[in-house]
């Protein structure tokens, strides 16, 4: 018996189309996922078994295969719970297999059965949607999210809940519109009393979207000058806050109930973060700091003390609006724009003197 599921797995902010087939055969009863799984991914077994037996739903007592195909994509996290023990349930026909097959499905499983969310709903939807796929399976706190990309999102909060769903006896309720926040979370600069040459200073760099650098010794207000920023600068157009939106939901950093940022994102890393914190990275690229303030500011507070090799780094970026990370598997693209690109760089030396050179490379 076999039976398959369709979900995404990221790759820097795209999601490609992964097929999770589920086969059952007589033999020795076991459980084995193969496709180029990661640790997290091969921890599902132990989560699949204990949820479907928590949602009080049948074990097959058969040798079951799991295959993630195309098996040459790494598969890194745990969205790939609820589409494994779907598939599962339909090869053992605990689910209608062909209506199944018209849903994508996504979402982490507690041992209880519930349905957690995961990073990177909005992108798989979108990726579902230009499959032709109008329906996902998600966790509750994710729909709003995956509605972003006009499909159309199933909300559920138990795996008992997607099996009734597929077997027709369960409706989950609708999901309710999005709408934009009217005012932003930063602060304003109308706290500020004095500073006037700064405050001309701020309000420059946010109508021409220009870099700025501010110096002084400590205590003279950058740093509080530098946070109220983002409150001076305009909303985002639709476009540009999916465009955030995307980047942050793929991070795992989009607030509790706020599935869209439309007001222009804040970063002030500490200055010892590492270059892959500044600029993306690691095995499984993730974006930066540079590709978290998207549209937004990023300020470098004490920029002499920055390593080398972060300031460094950021010299594409300021260039050319984008993080290009390549690894063996391939290249990832992270949009990191500023300036006349949308963007705000904000310099906050120490009071100890910095090289010129070093101030050169960085503004």
């Amino acid at each position: 018996m076999l039976a398959r599921a369709l979900t995404h797995a990221l790759v820097g902010l795209e999601a490609r189309p992964v097929e999770v087939e589920a086969h059952l055969q007589r033999g020795v009863p076991g459980f084995s996922i193969v496709g180029l799984p990661d640790k997290a991914c091969q921890e599902a077994k132990e989560r699949v078994r204990s949820g479907i037996a928590s949602a009080e739903l049948e074990w097959p007592l058969r040798r079951i295969t799991v295959n993630l195909a195309p098996a040459g994509l790494r598969k890194e996290g745990s969205g790939f719970d609820l589409p494994i023990a779907l598939a599962i349930l339909a090869a053992s026909r605990q689910v209608p297999p062909e209506r199944l097959a018209e849903h994508a499905a996504l979402g982490e499983l507690a041992l209880d059965g519930r349905v957690r969310p995961v990073p990177g709903a909005l992108v798989a939807a979108e990726a579902a949607r230009r499959a032709g796929v109008s329906r996902l399976l998600c966790p509750t706190e994710s729909a709003p999210e995956a509605a972003l990309a006009g499909i159309e999102p199933v909300p559920v909060r138990h795996l008992a809940e997607a099996r009734a769903y597929l077997r027709g006896t369960f409706e989950p309720p609708p999901v309710e519109p999005i709408r934009r926040s009217a005012n932003g979370s930063h602060p304003d600069l109308v706290a500020v009393r004095g500073q006037e040459r700064a405050r001309r200073a701020l309000e420059l760099a946010a109508a021409g979207r220009h870099n700025l650098l501010l110096a002084g010794p400590p205590g003279t207000g950058k740093t509080m000058l530098a946070r109220r920023l983002p409150g001076i600068l305009p909303a985002l157009t639709l476009e540009q806050a999916l465009e955030v939106t995307r980047i942050h939901s793929v991070a795992g950093l989009l607030p509790p109930g706020q599935p869209l940022l439309d007001r222009p994102p804040f970063r002030a890393p500490h200055h010892t973060a590492s270059t892959a914190a500044i600029v993306g990275g690691g095995s499984g690229p993730r974006p930066g700091e540079a590709s978290l303030a998207h549209q937004g500011v990023l300020l470098l507070d004490e920029l002499g003390e920055f390593h080398r090799s972060a300031l460094e780094a950021l010299r594409q970026p300021l260039e050319d609006g984008f993080v290009a990370i390549s690894r063996v598997q391939g290249q990832c693209v992270f949009p990191a724009h500023r300036g006349s690109r949308r963007g705000v760089l904000v310099l906050a030396p120490a009071a100890r003197l910095i090289p010129r050179q070093a101030l050169a490379r960085a503004a």
